[in-house]
């Protein structure tokens, strides 16, 4: 295939210069990757064989700019491995794996180049770079440092191989847990089946039936279906087998990810010896604000004795409301959800199936877009007819003080070829080291579709939304003028504080009077029902804290192994879960086999932390706002724009954090928000 028949090497003549999503096939990635990878590679040879000394500009800023065709293209081919990948990507995505780590190994590896980059960063001192330029020096003679430049002959070689080794590894973990979610159906057939079930879930399990091409209704392994099914369904037995097989994605015979997981933690151990550290943990944590394992710990011993005290309590009104149901009171973990929910119900006469009409997919879309022109000034403004790669996808162009500032994809619906979860990627970053390129975002969601009528969303959905939309403002909202500084390019422990202070907005009672309206009738959502949303919002915290806690301790126990090649991480993870006395009928929020946060990558491995990290920092950042008196101030949103929002990498996070609230972050305003202060 020449280059000029493959439309992954042409200029794109798209609206935006968005990819041609129509013309692309997956016959087309590997020969356009194979012409893309030698490219680049001619690129940093003449960075290396400069005849002029190494200056910030010949050598830093001009790798920075180095790639650009190449990245295009590996952020459509990742994307599509994500959001929709048919059989035939898939296979794409097996052997493009090893490749793609292999050339990232040659650039991280390239002795002439690197040798230009550290006598940049060892005059670095005397070259009066500004802020954003000694960013950028620092952050990329780190990512080299890490990723082996330093190591010598069989090291070296042993560094790479190791590299291209576990991009298979993960990759078939990810597509192991795809196939058991877009495989798995519960039927639903008769009317007894469907017992209990509102008519907004009743609608989503037809549409989900639908999809299938099946008859009657479904529960699939959406997070958005099954979730719901486990917290409505009055079949016991039915709660048990979705339970079952929720929790067992990655442990099918036919995909076990248990084996890949092991080599994968023996891998991650010797990478990290190789680089001088004890174990995978202590490499991980240097480069994120944490620092090091300990300082982890010293968060969660503030959290994990009163969660599970709180949880404590929680479990005795469910076993007062099993009794007076005429249930079991001996409480599994397929009974949780659902007396959880009558006991929710009960305590702030809250009625979930009654709450979900005011919250439709697209209201809240409305609403987050609402606080997003209150707070930062701009405007979305939806584009028809444009093509995208599924007919599920929006695109609105982002404007801001009459300017394109620029372009958000939604893809908000679960379908079988694309991963469960939720998150934000991009197709392009936000740079301006040579020529100005605006930033296209993605948000990525699984709500269940709703049927005929609207999609009406859970409260937990909708902070799901805000979430990703604070990720899509973190990417949008990005002003350094360097890509690898660009946007969400931030330390693991900290690129979750710009998306889960955005869904602080989402309980905002202004937000909710103006955009939750009731689908069939068009009133807004009664003030008082706004007060119990707000109310229950610390209840069964314990549950969910103990549920997100211990999977973030078990990970981190598995990274600080300094033997990790013989584990068997079922009888690992039961073990630890002994050890830290999680209770058998809450478990983790996300069992090991199918922990794609921490075996689909490297990202998040020994990293999933973070999320109680960055809420540290974001409760305390919302705090302002409350202190306040106004959800909106505009002085502190111009901060919260210039100092979180577009930033980007560009300035020290501690420093960054500082220069919004004016002090370091306590964990007191977290353990609040939680509920566990007074555990």
């Amino acid at each position: 295939m020449n280059e000029s028949s493959n439309p992954l090497l042409q200029d794109w003549q798209t609206p935006y210069q968005l990819p041609p999503f129509a013309q692309i096939q997956p016959e087309h990635f590997i020969p356009a990757f194979t012409t893309l990878f030698a490219e680049h590679l001619a690129e940093i040879d003449a960075l290396a064989t400069n005849s002029a000394a190494p200056t910030f500009d010949n050598t830093v800023a001009a790798f920075d700019a180095a790639g650009a065709r190449l990245q295009r293209v590996q952020l459509v081919f990742e994307n599509l491995c994500s959001s929709e990948a048919p059989p035939e990507l898939q296979a794409v995505e097996r052997d493009m794996a090893p490749l793609l780590a292999a050339h990232a190994s040659k650039v991280s590896m390239h002795a002439g180049f690197f040798a230009r980059l550290d006598a940049v960063h060892r005059q670095a001192a005397a070259l009066s770079l500004s802020e954003e330029q000694q960013r950028l020096l620092e952050r990329l003679h780190t990512d080299f440092v890490r990723t082996g430049a330093t190591l010598k002959g069989a090291a070296r070689e042993r560094f790479a191989a190791i590299a291209e080794r576990l991009a298979n590894l993960q990759t078939q973990f990810a597509q192991n847990v795809l196939a058991d979610e877009s495989s798995y159906q519960l039927p639903l057939k008769t009317e007894a089946d469907l017992a209990g079930l509102p008519e907004f879930l009743r609608e989503a399990a037809k549409s989900a039936a639908q999809e299938r091409g099946v008859d009657g209704h479904a529960i699939t392994l959406s997070r958005s279906l099954v979730l719901p099914f486990l917290t409505w369904s009055t079949r016991r037995d039915l709660r048990e087998a979705a339970w079952r097989a929720w929790t067992g994605r990655g442990e099918t015979p036919e995909r076990d990810n248990r084996p890949l997981a092991r080599e994968i933690l023996a891998l991650r151990h010797e990478q990290a010896q190789l680089l001088g550290y004890d174990s995978y943990a202590d490499y991980a944590l240097v480069d994120r604000m944490a620092g090091k394992p300990s300082a982890v710990y010293d968060l969660f011993r503030q959290v994990w004795e009163p969660a599970k005290a709180s949880a404590r309590e929680e479990r005795k009104a469910l076993v007062e409301q099993a009794a007076a149901l005429g249930e079991p009171t001996g409480i599994e973990p397929w009974d949780w959800y659902y007396l959880a929910e009558k006991v929710r119900a009960e305590r702030y006469a809250l009625d979930d199936a009654q709450v979900k009409p005011y919250f439709s997919l697209d209201a809240m879309i409305g609403a987050m877009f609402d606080c997003a022109g209150r707070l930062f000034g701009l405007q979305f403004v939806e584009q028809a007819g444009v093509p995208l790669y599924h007919p599920d996808v929006r695109v609105w162009e982002v404007r801001g003080d009459g300017e394109l500032v620029g372009i958000f994809l939604g893809d908000n619906y679960a379908r079988p070829n694309k991963q469960g979860g939720a998150w934000m990627s991009v197709y392009r970053h936000q740079s301006k080291n040579g020529s100005k390129s605006i930033p296209i975002v993605v948000n990525n969601n699984n709500f269940a579709r709703g049927g005929d009528g609207p999609t009406l969303l859970g409260f937990d959905d909708v902070r799901t939304l805000f979430h990703e939309f604070g990720h899509g403002l973190h990417g949008l909202l990005s002003d350094v003028s360097y890509a690898r500084l660009s946007g969400t390019q931030v330390p693991r422990d900290y690129v979750e504080l710009p998306s889960q202070l955005m869904e602080n907005w989402a309980t905002v009672p202004e937000v909710l009077a103006k955009h939750a309206r009731h689908v069939k009738t068009g009133e807004p959502i009664p003030a008082a029902l706004i007060e119990r949303i707000r109310a229950s919002q610390t209840f069964n915290q314990g549950f969910d804290t103990v549920a997100y806690t211990s999977s973030a301790l078990i990970d981190m126990a598995l990274h600080l192994q300094e033997n990790p090649a013989g584990i068997d991480i079922a009888t690992f993870e039961a073990e630890e879960r002994e050890r830290l006395g999680v209770p058998r009928e809450i478990g983790m929020r996300h069992r090991l086999p199918h922990f794609g946060h921490v075996f689909s990558g490297s990202y998040y491995a020994a990293g999933y932390y973070v999320y109680m990290w960055a809420e540290v920092l974001e409760a305390e950042a919302f705090d302002a706002f409350e202190e306040a008196g106004n959800a909106f101030d505009p002085a502190l949103a111009e901060k919260l724009h210039r100092y979180i929002y577009s930033a980007g990498d560009s300035r020290e996070e501690r420093a960054a954090f500082r220069a919004f609230r004016g002090r370091d972050p306590q964990a007191a305003p977290m353990l609040r928000k939680r509920g566990l202060l007074a555990a």
